[in-house]
């Protein structure tokens, strides 16, 4: 078994549960691209590794997608291979590695232009690459991979507001949105749970909603059946959004997540509809 084919299978994760419906080829290559993002992301999230340590392995991927890697580990061979088998625009990729880098220390945003920024390296960045795996050709798919990319991490934002103040005292909401609702960064460190912080969760709610809405209304005819992969972890995310909104948003105190059983009868559904490709 391959480093990244392994890699995909102990996250467990949505995409990968999603991957399933790809043909052999492209599964493999979104597998390899998982497990790049998955790598990325658990570089800088390492508890028990220095920050600058953590900044330094970063550093070295950026440096060896740009200039090439001196002695390149098996699984940067299969990047490297899958960056050229699929024309993958190095800039995305570098995008991705700057997302997580961001992350090596808490983060705060004024505003959600400024939030915005973050999730197009983290999300969008991700979209655009994947879209290309999966071969559509619509330069109208582009438009929707970064609408549902901000509609996606919006709602794992939402989802992880209580774990992010575990790992580090993250928070992700944007400093003018509380103070929209008069809830205060002390108050979530404090982890309280009212009615201001409900308004507050309801109205970055409503905008990862209006993300998936604009994603489903500008998905390209043509490349419907290329898309299915994106549209699954669509339905998993708005259906996890949907729980969150139903239960006013425990996230302080629990973490959310779609059972397999619901996952399953989502991706059954795609796997019976017309649009599915039979490569």
């Amino acid at each position: 078994m391959s480093i990244s084919a392994q890699i995909t299978r102990q996250a467990n994760s949505n995409l990968a549960f999603a991957l399933r419906i790809l043909p052999k080829d492209r599964r493999e290559d979104m597998r390899v691209f998982y497990a790049f993002c998955r790598t990325m992301d658990d570089l800088a999230d390492s508890p028990g590794i220095p920050a600058a340590g953590r900044a330094r392995a970063l550093d070295l991927w950026e440096n060896g997608l740009l200039h090439g890697f001196e002695r390149p580990n098996g699984f940067q061979k299969e990047v490297i291979a899958l960056r050229e088998r699929q024309m993958i625009p190095n800039e995305l990729l570098v995008a991705i590695i700057d997302g997580c880098r961001m992350d090596l220390k808490p983060q705060r945003f004024d505003t959600w232009n400024d939030l915005s920024a973050y999730v197009w390296k983290v999300a969008c960045a991700v979209g655009l690459v994947s879209i290309r795996i999966f071969g559509c050709k619509d330069p109208g798919s582009e438009a929707y991979a970064i609408a549902l990319g901000k509609a996606l991490q919006l709602t794992n934002i939402l989802r992880d507001v209580g774990e992010d103040l575990t790992n580090g005292k993250r928070i992700y909401l944007p400093r003018e949105d509380l103070a929209k609702f008069h809830y205060t960064e002390q108050e979530l460190k404090d982890r309280v749970y009212n009615d201001a912080f409900i308004a507050l969760m309801e109205y970055q709610a409503e905008r990862a909603e209006g993300f998936f809405r604009e994603a489903a209304a500008i998905l390209p005819v043509a490349d419907q059946r290329a898309l299915l992969p994106a549209k699954i972890m669509g339905e998993v995310y708005r259906a996890l959004l949907q729980n969150m909104r139903a239960n006013r948003f425990r996230v302080l105190q629990k973490h959310y997540s779609i059972s397999k059983l619901k996952k399953l009868v989502i991706l059954c559904k795609h796997l019976m509809d017309p649009t599915r490709s039979v490569e």
